[in-house]
């Protein structure tokens, strides 16, 4: 098995098929577009063999910037790490009147449950959905404008949410600017143009010069940090990538315990170099002497 070596260790091609890059999308393409657009970038500067694809971290419609963690290669077996992110978003409600004196006391009321129907436009089935809204901060008022901090929910849709917070006050509303700040544990505040990888790019294929893509993307193991992990070991993880399950014999050492495995926690299996290996269920007990412990989900090399 050709398997990664250490995260840190690894060379621009290695780092450049299974890697993560906090991208700050601009406004005018959709995310697909920018995910197509740095996959061509990617496989031009690899002319050997390129890679698979690019996958984004959750849609973000045209007009919208910031936040956009696209994983590159074989990284792109891990998409579904974000599917439960927590999302943040600084927005501008446009009131359709003057801001009432209410304005910060209702809009709290929106803090928790709320139940959306996606609008017309959506890419998935219009009914209605319960999404969390973790936090709804209004920063700054003014005149008939509103600049609200918002952390919520994977599928909430602000857009939505700044429609009903304009009922609410009565005034009407709808959404203007939006830029997401934050994806998980990817924030504003290493975001990467697309401008900076191209030409990070163009300097490695060029002049040989690597720092400027080391600075740019991460090891995709950044992308699976927040999940529970066990250490395997690496004749295990031989094995794993032919598509056997983990086995209690395998696992070097786990944070978890063997109540965990009733949750069916998702996790990642590493080895001892931290380069990761696959993505599964967790359903025995990780410090037991026989039994599975793992199910695959996905391998990742």
């Amino acid at each position: 098995m050709a398997r990664r070596g250490a995260p840190d260790d690894r060379s621009i091609p290695e780092l450049l098929e299974f890697g993560v890059v906090n991208l700050d999308k601009p406004p005018g393409p959709s995310a697909h577009q920018v995910a197509a657009w740095v996959r061509d970038l990617v496989t031009d500067a690899l002319t050997d063999e390129g890679i698979d694809g690019v996958a984004h971290a959750g849609t973000l419609d045209p007009k919208v910037t910031g936040c956009l963690p696209l994983l590159l290669g074989d990284a792109t077996r891990a998409a579904q790490v974000f599917d439960d992110a927590v999302k943040e978003y600084v927005a501008v409600l446009e009131l359709h009147g003057r801001a009432p004196a209410d304005l910060e006391s209702v809009l709290a009321e929106f803090e928790g449950p709320i139940y959306q129907k996606p609008p017309r436009k959506s890419a998935v089935k219009r009914q209605l959905r319960v999404r969390e809204i973790h936090d709804l901060e209004v920063a700054e008022v003014e005149d008939r404008r509103a600049l609200l901090r918002v952390r919520c929910e994977s599928g909430t849709y602000v857009r939505k949410l700044c429609h009903d917070a304009g009922l609410a006050l009565g005034t009407g509303a709808h959404m203007g600017h939006l830029r997401r700040t934050a994806t998980g544990r990817f924030d504003d505040t290493d975001l990467v143009t697309l401008e900076a990888l191209t030409d990070a790019l163009a300097w490695w294929t060029e002049d040989g010069d690597e720092e400027p893509i080391r600075e740019i993307v991460q090891p995709a193991e950044r992308a699976l940090e927040p999940l529970p992990s066990l250490t395997i070991a690496p004749s295990a993880a031989d094995q794993v990538a032919e598509g056997a399950p983990v086995y209690a014999p395998g696992v070097i050492d786990s944070d978890l315990g063997a109540e965990a495995a009733s949750d069916r926690p998702l996790v990642v299996c590493s080895t001892p170099d931290g380069a990761a290996i696959c993505l599964g269920r967790l359903v025995g007990d990780p410090d037991g002497e026989s039994g599975t412990v793992v199910e695959l989900e996905r391998v990742l090399v």
